[in-house]
């Protein structure tokens, strides 16, 4: 298997049959401003391929000299999940990204969709048995998450800066850390259906 940065032509195909699939609308960054965000030294997209196949895909964003990078995306395609893909990928971020990585995994709601907190549990489940450790709750796109590193400095104000440097785009939806009785912000980048 080869995990390795995606060819500016692998992107359109990637964010529509992927991405799309994936992630509701009001989690996914326009294309354009993706491509900006590469341009620009701040993104970065890799793929795990077996042979010319993409297998899942991480997407990275940062700023030069933050100390940290923000896992953006994590995916396995629809037919590769639940074969430990996506703990292979974060593994090779691991081993390979000299910032430190921040997860936002959406927080569980109370009196929420009993389904829907489930897969939310799952989720986080996936990254604490991978080494990550909850930190403070944030908010993005319109909902609560909870920021996970497997490591950093203690010091909460510490690492909500680190996590502000990352976005450092004034974002009106991003909210760290988020209080336990505050409402997220409205989603910035779409809405729901």
């Amino acid at each position: 298997m080869e995990f390795r940065i995606m060819e500016t032509d692998e992107l359109q195909n990637w964010y529509d049959q992927e991405l799309s699939e994936a992630f509701p609308p009001r989690e996914r960054k326009p294309l354009p401003v993706i491509r900006e965000l590469i341009a620009a030294g701040r993104y970065t997209l890799r793929g795990l391929y077996d042979g010319g196949t993409l297998l899942g895909y991480a997407a990275l964003w940062g700023k030069p000299g933050a100390g940290y990078v923000l896992l953006d995306y994590l995916g396995v395609t629809a037919a590769r999940r639940g074969g430990g893909i996506g703990a292979h990928i974060l593994a090779r971020l691991a081993g390979q990204e000299k910032n430190r990585i921040i997860i936002e995994s959406e927080c569980p709601l109370p009196g929420g969709d009993e389904a829907e907190n489930a897969i939310r549990t799952r989720r986080i489940g996936f990254y604490e048995r991978a080494g990550y450790r909850g930190r403070y709750e944030m908010a993005a796109c319109g909902a609560r998450f909870l920021a996970m590193t497997l490591d950093g400095p203690e010091d909460i104000p510490a690492m909500t800066a680190a996590h502000w440097a990352v976005y450092d785009s004034g974002r009106p939806d991003v909210k760290i850390p988020l209080g336990p009785n505050e409402t997220p912000p409205p989603a910035f980048w779409g809405r729901e259906p």
